[in-house]
Formats: C-alpha cells, sequence, structure tokens
C-alpha cells in the first residue's frame, strides 16, 4: 500500500528560498528594486582608512627589516671554543 502524504501546515525557510528562486530564474525575473546607491565615505574616513593600511604595510617591513639579521648566516664571525671544550 502507498503511503498518503498529509499537507505540512509549514515549510522550511531554506526549501521555500530556494523554490522561490528557481522559479524566478525560470522566469528570467530578477526583481525591479534596485538597491540604495553607497553612500559616499567622508575625507576623514578614507583618510584613516590609508593611514591603517600604511601603518600596516609599515610594521611588516619593520620586522622583515629587524628580523633579516636574525636569519642571515654570518660566516665571518668566528666562535669562541667553550672552557668545556678545553678539558678544563
Amino acid at each position: 500500500m502507498f503511503r498518503r502524504r498529509e499537507p505540512v501546515p509549514f515549510a522550511f525557510p531554506a526549501e521555500v528560498d530556494r523554490a522561490e528562486r528557481d522559479r524566478a530564474e525560470a522566469d528570467g525575473f530578477r526583481g525591479d528594486v534596485t538597491p540604495p546607491p553607497r553612500e559616499r565615505s567622508s575625507a576623514g574616513e578614507t583618510a584613516g582608512r590609508w593611514l591603517l593600511g600604511v601603518t600596516i604595510v609599515a610594521a611588516l617591513v619593520g620586522s622583515l627589516v629587524i628580523g633579516m639579521p636574525a636569519l642571515s648566516l654570518d660566516h665571518s664571525a668566528r666562535t669562541q671554543p667553550s672552557q668545556a671544550a678545553d678539558g678544563r
């Protein structure tokens, strides 16, 4: 015997959204409502973004400049033998 499916009084939002999106794409309808234009940033906001970017880049360059001597191999420096190596 076949089970009869009962109508469900609710629908899952994800399924409804997907069905509406598929139906809208099939109809070729995207809607006639355009979003409002973005507000232009003020001069202070733009300057703040630039300052933040320059600060981050300067920090990265500074850490690279400071860290490079620690990463380089110095072949000219001679190491002194320890006193334990002398057998004392």
